[in-house]
């Protein structure tokens, strides 16, 4: 098995203990990512007292705080490999996507699809495409409500308009037949 990527590593090590958590992150700043407190705390919005009481284990991180941390981490590697959109939709819906670049508001982002078949693997996708760096998700609207409680980048709905009113005419004539 592959290495853990840092927030997988690090939400492990908060479930153990306090003092997995403070080891864990404490090595991951020096070591890895090479990110003083300082600019964690401006990348995450914790007062550097609150991340010093943290890391001398005088004070346990609330979700509040350990999501702040998480989401910092994640947008500091995240640099590293280039930001991207997370399409997740049934195969018809992704045909002609495989990984292309699209401009928005002047930015260059990456759309990668991920390709479900049901409830279950969507809401796996959506949490797979966190983890692996998606600035968004893009995903059907009988999801969107449950992925959005689960994720903590935004989420934005498909709206089929034009492919609905073509279904709706090809049931029509299929019904009729």
């Amino acid at each position: 098995m592959g290495r853990l990527d840092p927030i997988d590593r690090l939400l492990r090590a908060a479930m153990l203990s306090d003092e997995a958590f403070v080891v864990t992150l404490s090595e991951m700043l020096r070591k890895e990512l090479r990110m003083s407190m300082s600019e964690l705390s401006r990348r995450s919005g914790i007062a550097q007292s609150t991340l010093y009481k943290i890391l001398k284990g005088s004070r346990s991180p609330n979700i509040v705080t350990l999501r702040a941390i998480c989401r910092a981490i994640r947008e500091f590697t995240r640099a590293e490999e280039g930001e991207f959109i997370a399409i997740i939709a049934a195969r018809p819906v992704l045909e002609g996507i495989v990984e292309r670049v699209t401009e928005v508001d002047g930015r260059q982002v990456k759309v990668r699809e991920y390709p479900v078949q049901t409830l279950e693997d969507a809401i796996v996708s959506s949490v797979r495409a966190e983890r692996e760096g998606a600035i968004g998700i893009v995903c059907a609207p009988i999801v969107s409500g449950t992925v959005e409680r689960l994720v903590s980048v935004p989420v934005a709905t498909i709206v089929p308009r034009e492919s609905l009113v073509r279904a709706i005419e090809l049931a029509a004539r299929k019904g009729w037949h």
